[in-house]
């Protein structure tokens, strides 16, 4: 009797899509400890209208921790390679369990997200979360971090930390190894809608005039 093979393939790795990386149509803001020692996996654009209402979100229980998903495309440049993802919308998450130090995605919160986002963003990806540290400072718990590697395992996912009272926040977001180091934060490149006016108003990060 012969017995037939069952050959078991590995999971197919997921590939970004190609596009011109915006780097024209932004500006660079970058905070004090990036240094160029660390590059991470990918670079983070944040649209002006996603960065609003992240921020109004973040200003609405200046009490407990909030946050949510960030939505939006996962992308390789097509002449450099280089990847980079762009926040596009943010998706408050209800049904949550919060106090003024911990914030909880709930399994109704993963539903609830999840159908949101399929229903009003059809196409496009789950690309980070973000919540807010009220008093505390931008940084990632040991919570976050366990949480940020178990929701959010992908190595183009990031995890922004605001903290309303000062005016600061950061982008968590791996290295190409997959480490992630829970005090190191990035800036990011906010893009422009209409004009080149920022909106940007976090106090910890600093504009680059890029090159023409």
């Amino acid at each position: 009797m012969t017995v037939p093979l069952i050959r078991l393939l590995p999971p197919e790795t997921p590939k970004p899509r190609h596009a011109r990386i915006p780097f024209g149509r932004a500006t660079r803001w970058v905070s004090s400890l990036e240094n160029g020692q660390h590059p991470p996996a990918v670079s983070v654009f944040l649209t002006q209208r996603a960065f609003v209402r992240c921020c109004a979100h973040a200003g609405s229980d200046l009490e407990n921790e909030v946050g949510g998903w960030l939505v939006g495309k996962w992308r390789a440049d097509r002449r450099t390679g280089e990847q980079f993802i762009i926040v596009e919308a943010t998706l408050p998450a209800p049904h949550t369990r919060h106090g003024s130090a911990y914030l909880t995605f709930t399994q109704d919160t993963q539903v609830a997200l999840y159908d949101e986002m399929k229903e009003r963003y059809p196409g496009k990806e789950l690309v980070g979360w973000y919540h807010t540290h009220p008093r505390m400072g931008v940084f990632l718990s040991s919570y976050d971090t366990w949480l940020h590697g178990n929701f959010f395992p992908e190595h183009y996912q990031v995890a922004l930390v605001i903290e309303p009272y000062s005016a600061a926040g950061g982008f968590f977001i791996r290295q190409p190894d997959g480490r992630l180091d829970p005090r190191q934060y990035y800036g990011f490149y906010e893009l422009w809608q209409r004009n080149r006016r920022s909106v940007v108003h976090w106090r910890n990060l600093t504009p680059v005039t890029q090159p023409e």
